[in-house]
């Protein structure tokens, strides 16, 4: 189920919770509208075991739901106010939505060049090679007296083109590379703080003390530089620190503005949180609307120079079978 489906479902929920409806119930009917899928039917299994009298603690610890929805439904269990923090949840995954879709199609674009640009690339070779070489001097004499320059085969372009397309693919599906390309990349980055600023903010509105908080995200963030930075938080904080400015201390990850707006809520670091997410979620939408109005004139020289390139053979071999024509004459 996408974010903004999820955002919905929750807000149905602590609205039928708020209600008086009971909560195996209110999962029921809302099942019964949603799309098949591993989500419903940990949904469904939920419902199920709470139908039989299982605590919301351990049916919802059995279910594989995402890890950060599990935990803030325990809290709301705890504390007796499972509408507010369904609220709350529908909220984060909605804000979530936002920065994911822009973030989406921050990508669409340069995808559908580098696809276009590699559709080109093989019908230019095609042509190339095919029609105007082969049709022109089927031999290879002016093969021999081109400059170096002029022999790159016609193939060559599409077949690099093709072969970083590959590597792409296969780096970005390892979670390794992803993670680490998404603390690196400016647009990801700030969506990834705006995200990380709006789950410790949810949490430590629901009343989920600061060490768990910071736990449950170096959990998620697990093998990334952010969930190592995290754990050196939850240390400092172990170790007596208790102002966020002296745990956030020389960090590399979060920037000093980060660590600067939520130092000054002083003691309500929800509201901090809050700020911050809201700074960087606003960051980094504007710098996706940058890359787009900068892609497309990128784009336009990348398809000059590969066209030029590719055209580069054949520009020498028309304008030698002309020159040798003009001898003839």
């Amino acid at each position: 189920m996408k974010n903004d489906e999820f955002s919905f479902f929750n807000q149905q929920l602590a609205a039928m919770v708020r209600d008086g409806i009971p909560l195996e119930s209110a999962l029921r009917r809302l099942c019964e509208g949603m799309r098949r899928g591993q989500l419903r039917s940990e949904l469904e299994t939920l419902e199920a075991d709470l139908a039989r009298g299982v605590p919301l603690r351990e049916a919802v610890a059995a279910r594989r739901l995402p890890d950060i929805y599990r935990h803030m439904l325990e809290v709301g269990a705890q504390s007796n106010n499972l509408p507010a923090v369904l609220t709350m949840l529908a909220d984060y995954y909605q804000r979530r939505h936002v920065v994911l879709t822009r973030l989406k199609g921050l990508m669409v674009y340069p995808a559908i060049v580098f696809v276009g640009a590699f559709v080109l690339s093989c019908l230019l070779a095609f042509l190339l090679n095919k029609i105007v070489v082969s049709v022109v001097y089927p031999n290879d004499y002016f093969m021999q007296v081109m400059p170096p320059a002029a022999r790159i085969p016609v193939w060559l372009v599409p077949v690099c083109t093709g072969m970083v397309a590959l590597v792409i693919c296969f780096a970005l599906a390892l979670p390794q590379v992803r993670g680490a390309l998404r603390w690196r990349i400016p647009a990801f980055r700030e969506a990834s703080l705006a995200q990380v600023a709006s789950a410790i903010s949810l949490m430590l509105k629901s009343g989920v003390p600061l060490d768990s908080a910071l736990g449950l995200m170096e959990r998620l963030e697990g093998g990334t530089a952010a969930g190592n930075e995290i754990r050196l938080w939850r240390e400092r904080l172990a170790s007596g620190v208790g102002h966020f400015d002296g745990m956030a201390a020389h960090g590399h990850i979060f920037p000093p503005l980060f660590v600067w707006t939520v130092s000054q809520s002083h003691e309500d670091l929800p509201a901090g949180f809050q700020r911050a997410a809201e700074i960087y979620q606003a960051r980094a939408a504007y710098r996706s609307e940058l890359f787009l109005y900068s892609a497309l004139p990128c784009s336009v020289l990348m398809l000059g120079i590969l066209i030029l390139v590719q055209i580069q053979p054949v520009i020498f071999v028309l304008t030698s079978f002309m020159r040798s024509l003009g001898d003839m004459g």
